[in-house]
C-alpha cells in the first residue's frame, strides 16, 4: 500500500494467545418502499408514545414502576439485531453482557440480587423493534437496564424505552441523540459522522488521493455517506464512485465492477452481514487476484466480520490492507485485566459468538457496554435503588466523578467503596468518562488492524484536532 502506520504506544487489546452503530438523518437510497413505510410507521408509533411520556403520565411499566422482590433477579436485556444482516451486533453485545454480570454477581450482586441477560431480537429493522421492545417490557417485570439499541432501530425505540423509564446504554451513532434530550438515555461511543472524519484522517494517514465508498443501505450505514463525502472534499481526497450495497442481495458484481473500474486507492466501507466480505471477493476476482485496500467503520472490529472477510479473500491478505477506526480502549493495567478476565471467562458460553473470541476485547460494543453496565451497577448500590428514575443520575456521578473522588477500576473495586459512602469515579476499559447535558461521553479515536490469525492490532492513534480539520 502507499502508506504505512506505524505503530504507536499502544499495545494490542487483544492478549497474543488465544482466540454499532449505526442514523436516520440521512435519504436512504435504494430503500425499498415497504421498508420505508414500516420505518415511518414504527417512527410515528414511537413519537406517540413518547409524547405520551411526556405528557405527564406516570404509569411506565412493571419493570419500572415496581421494586423486584427480594432476591430475585435483576434482567438486563441486549437489545440488537440477533437475525438478518446485522446478526453480528447482538452476540458481541452479549458477550460483553454474559461478563460483565457475571463479574457484579461474583462480588455479590446489586442490593441483594444477582443478574441475568436477556436477548431482544430487533432484527435490525424497526418494523421488527418496535413490537419486540414492546413484548419486553410487557414479559419482563424485573428489568434493570437495556443495552444494545443500534442505530438500525434506536430512532424507533429509545423514545419507547425512555418512555418506560427505563435507563438505556446505547449503541447508535445517530446524530440527532446529539440534541435531543432523552432523559434514560446513555452512549458511550461517538456519533456516525465523526466515524466518516476518523475514516477520511485514516486515508490522509496512508497517502490515498483517491477513494469510492461503498455502504449498506440499512438505517445505519447510509449516515456514513454525506459526512464522508464532506471530510473527503475537506481533505482534498477524490471519491471515485459511491456505490450502495444491498444487505438482502448475494452478488454484488456491478457494484464491485464500478468500483474496480474507478480505480481507487482504496474503498472506505460499512456494509454488514455478508455483504462487504462477498463485495471484497467480488473485486478480487475483477482487479485481476488483487484487494483493494479497505478502511472500515469500528463495526468492522468484529470476530464475525475478520472470520467472513479472511474467508472471502485470505487472512494474510485481508490483514494486509485493512484498517479501522476505534475508539481508544486501555490493553493493560487493572481496569483492562478486570474486563479481560471477565470476557474471556464466558468464552465458548455465548450463543452466536463466533470467530476468534478476543476480538470481542476491541470490539466497540465489548467495552463500552461492559463500562456502561458497571456504572449503572455501581449507581443502584449508591442510590439504594433499581429503580432507573432513582438511580440513573448516579450514573453520571459515578463516571465524571468529583473532585477528590477515589479512582476504582471494576465493580468489586468500586463496590465496597460505594457502599462505604466514599465518592468514586469509575474508569473502565473505555477509559474515562465525561458526560455531557445529553447523557454523551466519547473519547478519542484509535486505529486498528488486524493480524492474518484476526487478533486486533493497534497502529495509531487519531487527534481530536485532526477531526476538527474536517468538519463543518
Amino acid at each position: 500500500m502507499e502508506g504505512t502506520l506505524k505503530p504507536t504506544m499502544f499495545r494490542p487489546a487483544a492478549p497474543a494467545a488465544g482466540d454499532r452503530r449505526p442514523s436516520p438523518g440521512m435519504a436512504i437510497r435504494r430503500q425499498r418502499p415497504v421498508r420505508f413505510l414500516a420505518v415511518a410507521a414504527a417512527a410515528a408509533l414511537a413519537l406517540v408514545l413518547a409524547a405520551c411520556s411526556s405528557s405527564g403520565s406516570s404509569s411506565g411499566s412493571a419493570a419500572s414502576s415496581a421494586s423486584p422482590s427480594a432476591g430475585a433477579k435483576l434482567t438486563i436485556a441486549d437489545v440488537a439485531p440477533f437475525s438478518g444482516p446485522d446478526a453480528a451486533l447482538g452476540p458481541t453485545y452479549l458477550a460483553s453482557c454474559y461478563g460483565a454480570t457475571s463479574a457484579i454477581n461474583a462480588a455479590g450482586g446489586v442490593l441483594g440480587h444477582m443478574l441475568t441477560c436477556k436477548t431482544v431480537d430487533t432484527r435490525g429493522d424497526p418494523a421488527d423493534a418496535v413490537p419486540a421492545v414492546n413484548q419486553m417490557f410487557a414479559s419482563t417485570p424485573s428489568l434493570a437496564l437495556v443495552i444494545g439499541c443500534t442505530s438500525d432501530e434506536a430512532a424507533s425505540v429509545a423514545p419507547i424505552i425512555n418512555s418506560h423509564k427505563m435507563a438505556m446504554f446505547c449503541m447508535t451513532g445517530q446524530s440527532e441523540f446529539d440534541h435531543t434530550h432523552f432523559p434514560y438515555f446513555y452512549r458511550l461511543v461517538p456519533p456516525d459522522l465523526e466515524e466518516s472524519y476518523a475514516m477520511t484522517v485514516i486515508a490522509q494517514k496512508l497517502g490515498y488521493k483517491r477513494i469510492a465508498l461503498a455502504f449498506g443501505n440499512d438505517i445505519g450505514s447510509q449516515t456514513f455517506i454525506q459526512p464522508a463525502i464532506a471530510a473527503l472534499k475537506k481533505a482534498g481526497i477524490t471519491m471515485t464512485t459511491n456505490q450502495s450495497l444491498d444487505l438482502k442481495a448475494t452478488t454484488f458484481r456491478t457494484e464491485a465492477a464500478a468500483i474496480v473500474q474507478s480505480h481507487p486507492d482504496a474503498i472506505m466501507t460499512e456494509a454488514l452481514g455478508a455483504a462487504d466480505p462477498t463485495l471484497f471477493s467480488e473485486i478480487k476476482q475483477l482487479n485481476g487476484g488483487k484487494i483493494i485496500p479497505i478502511i472500515g467503520t469500528s463495526a468492522a472490529i468484529s470476530p464475525a466480520f475478520f472470520k467472513a472477510s479472511a474467508a472471502a479473500v485470505g487472512g494474510n491478505e485481508f490483514s494486509s490492507d485493512f484498517h479501522a477506526d476505534n475508539l481508544v480502549v486501555l490493553s493493560s493495567g487493572p481496569a483492562y485485566q478486570a474486563f479481560s478476565k471477565a470476557l474471556l471467562s464466558q468464552q465458548g458460553k455465548v450463543p452466536g459468538a463466533t470467530g476468534n473470541f478476543t476480538t470481542y476485547l476491541s470490539a466497540p460494543g465489548g467495552v463500552h457496554l461492559y463500562d456502561g453496565m458497571n456504572l449503572a451497577a455501581l449507581a443502584m448500590i449508591m442510590s439504594k435503588s433499581t429503580n432507573p428514575s432513582v438511580y440513573g443520575p448516579d450514573i453520571v456521578k459515578i463516571g465524571d466523578g468529583a473532585p477528590g473522588a477515589t479512582v476504582c477500576y471494576s465493580f468489586a473495586q468500586c463496590a465496597p467503596l460505594v457502599k462505604a459512602g466514599k465518592a468514586v469515579k469509575y474508569v473502565g476499559p473505555g477509559g474515562p468518562t465525561n458526560f455531557d447535558s445529553f447523557h454523551d461521553s466519547t473519547g478519542i479515536f484509535q486505529i486498528d488492524t488486524y493480524t492474518p490469525g484476526g487478533q486486533v492490532k493497534t497502529v495509531g492513534t487519531i487527534s481530536p484536532a485532526e477531526l476538527r480539520a474536517l468538519s463543518g
